[in-house]
């Protein structure tokens, strides 16, 4: 993938002299992320596929002043930067304001990061990208702010609250084109800088990095009603959690408590009082960020949430970026074809409709601006060429109990597991179920078949389901996610030792992982040997054996 100059010079150059000279010396310096100098402990480096950690270099005073000295002041929220460049280096200070650590990271403009969502960026529909830490959020927003204003010839205003989409200094990065950027001083006057924006320079395209409170929220709002192309990022990793977060909930509609009269709940087949949408969303499409060149796709968020609050859960479309230029849809769309609702209207009843179609969706927002005559074809086309989800093989049959189906699902998309939800407790595989209530077994679980596994969850949190998948996988001898990276790394283990004939040491793991780290090196005739002490004991590849 083609870059910009990532001034890699410059960043290590603020660094102590000691740190400088590990860093040459180490290699990959291409896949450095951030380099951690925490007072009185060893010097950290982090790496995109590991850490090193040198304790024979442990961090001094001296240290911590001599890139301090090397950057100037920092601002009210800790950070401060390079100039011209997209580094980023944070502080940490003590109780009496003094530095006693720093998390200093490389920041790095790439090309091609929007190739899987060049077509919705390029549409005029308001974007908010979810997803957590460092699955690039800002890279892609830098890229989105360069392509829009220059493919497209957009007028494109970036407000940069820490300046990490244009980078440090007054004059902006590069990397963002002809884009415009608007600085702000303080970060409790982002918002006030978002209205500026609109109001003064008039532009077709407002990109904001992390939209983080409730009056930032407004001011999104406020400009997407007057037209005004939205991107931007936002606390959250997932469209379920800004549904939680009562902060942002307004940016894809707001969710309010409606009391039902009798007979319209009885319609309805609910309980009296029900969760509804109070407005239209501020943003057009959701995209979560799964992992950088993974990405689940809500392309009409006013219906995900509603289907969402009824209960229903929405297959989003999930992307996956496979090289420059080449995309694969591995899941298309599907869901509840609502009727187009107006905040707080009454829909009718759901009771008798399927959960889901397995056809992508109809289009559902005819109030929203008419696309062009071109962008039409394109997105026929699409339609056209993007293959169906493919069934997944011999899948992992589960039957939730008293666990959110939304969570579960969620958990399964971003594992990208062999697992299916299924309804009927006689043709599961797996049970998961909450603990709490299955205290007197009842009639439902007695129809899951004797050979099935099962697991059970102390609360509904995401964390808590998504380690009972990880159960189930081990249950089943499958890999689970930490697994799988593991056995990535091993793989490119051993290409490098075949091609130096050097022993190379692997990452900490525990006895399972290690034991599957082991079995993958001898099929490729190599020795292998453990060392170290947990939880540190790790494997180490070995040259050939002799025949």
């Amino acid at each position: 993938m083609p870059s910009y100059q990532d001034g890699l010079t410059d960043f290590l150059s603020i660094l102590p002299p000691a740190v400088q000279e590990r860093l040459r010396d180490t290699p990959g310096s291409d896949k450095l992320v951030e380099v951690v100098l925490d007072y009185g402990r060893a010097v950290e480096a982090r790496y995109l596929d590991g850490f090193t950690r040198w304790d024979d270099l442990p961090v001094s005073e001296r240290d911590i002043d001599h890139v301090v000295k090397s950057l100037g002041a920092f601002a009210e929220d800790n950070r401060a930067g390079i100039e011209r460049t997209l580094h980023r280096i944070s502080a940490i200070r003590s109780r009496t304001g003094r530095i006693i650590g720093l998390t200093c990271r490389v920041g790095r403009a790439l090309e091609g990061t929007i190739d899987v969502i060049d077509d919705i960026v390029r549409s005029g529909k308001s974007i908010l990208l979810l997803g957590r830490p460092g699955v690039g959020k800002t890279t892609k927003l830098r890229e989105v702010a360069r392509v829009l204003a220059d493919e497209a010839s957009k007028r494109v205003v970036i407000v940069d609250t820490s300046n990490e989409i244009g980078g440090d200094g007054d004059i902006p990065h590069p990397a963002i084109g002809t884009a415009r950027r608007m600085q702000v001083a303080r970060v409790s006057e982002q918002h006030q800088v978002m209205i500026e924006a609109v109001e003064n320079h008039m532009p077709e395209v407002v990109v904001i990095d992390e939209i983080g409170n409730e009056a930032e929220a407004t001011a999104a709002r406020t400009i997407a009603e007057r037209g005004v192309q939205l991107i931007a990022t936002a606390h959250g990793g997932s469209l379920e959690n800004l549904m939680l977060n009562p902060s942002l909930s307004d940016l894809i509609g707001g969710i309010q408590t409606v009391t039902l009269s009798d007979d319209e709940a009885k319609r309805r087949g609910t309980q009296k009082s029900v969760l509804e949408r109070k407005a239209p969303p501020t943003f057009d499409v959701v995209v979560e960020l799964l992992d950088f060149d993974r990405l689940a796709i809500h392309n009409d968020v006013q219906t995900t949430v509603d289907l969402v609050l009824r209960g229903i859960t929405p297959r989003p479309e999930i992307r996956v970026r496979t090289g420059p230029g080449a995309v694969e849809v591995v899941q298309q769309e599907s869901g509840m074809d609502l009727p187009v609702p107006g905040f707080n209207e009454r829909f009718p009843s759901l009771a008798s409709r399927p959960a889901a179609f397995d056809d992508p969706p109809r289009r559902r927002n005819p109030d929203r601006a008419e696309r062009s005559e071109r962008s039409e074809r394109t997105e026929r086309a699409d339609r056209t060429e993007r293959p169906r989800d493919p069934a997944p093989k011999n899948p992992i049959r589960i039957y939730p109990y008293g666990i959110a189906r939304t969570r579960l699902e969620r958990a399964i998309r971003e594992k990208g597991a062999a697992f299916v939800v299924t309804n009927d407790p006689a043709h599961a595989d797996a049970v998961i179920s909450l603990r709490n209530a299955t205290g007197h077994k009842p009639s439902r679980l007695k129809e899951v078949p004797r050979a099935a596994s099962s697991v059970s969850v102390k609360s509904n949190t995401f964390t808590q389901i998504a380690g009972a998948l990880d159960e189930l996988l081990r249950m089943k001898g499958q890999p689970n996610d930490t697994e799988v990276k593991a056995l990535d790394e091993v793989q490119r283990a051993i290409e490098q030792v075949l091609a130096t004939g050097r022993p190379i040491e692997l990452s900490p793991a525990d006895a399972r992982t290690r034991r599957l780290q082991s079995q993958a090196i001898e099929s490729r005739r190599l020795a292998t040997e453990a060392v170290g002490r947990d939880p540190e004991r790790r494997v180490r590849v070995l040259p050939l054996k002799s025949a």
